[in-house]
């Protein structure tokens, strides 16, 4: 057993992100495959970039109110206690709503491939 101090908390990097976004780590893994699950913080209206994960990533939202849309798909309103279960290879992206934070626990298995921003016109057309 081994207990570890609390890593700092990361400012989400611009070309991942939209907004103001605070990344809190907890592991990174500790098998053969990539492995991370993070503590994600959403200000109001941010959100991530289109993306998608090799092997699948889990959303489990621990506070606020967001979005989640899948490409080609209609965006999908999440709250606290939602879980969100996103394929690999499946284009997506997340984040908080207008008016209101959003926190995620992201549970991501395999390597994370980064597309475009997704527009203020994009977003705001839910």
């Amino acid at each position: 057993m081994n207990v570890e101090p609390n890593a700092p908390t990361e400012r989400g990097p611009q070309d991942w992100f939209t907004g103001e976004v605070w990344i809190d780590p907890v592991t990174a893994g500790h098998g053969s495959h990539r492995l991370s699950l993070g503590n994600v913080r959403f200000a109001p209206g941010a959100r991530t970039a289109w993306h998608t994960h090799s092997i699948a990533q889990t959303l489990h939202v621990t506070q606020g109110n967001g979005f989640v849309q899948a490409r080609g798909e209609a965006v999908i309103n999440i709250r606290s206690g939602d879980i969100v279960n996103v394929a690999g290879g499946e284009w997506h992206w997340h984040g908080a709503t207008p008016d209101h934070f959003m926190t995620h626990l992201s549970l991501t298995e395999g390597e994370t491939e980064w597309g475009e921003q997704v527009s203020d016109a994009a977003y705001r057309s839910k």
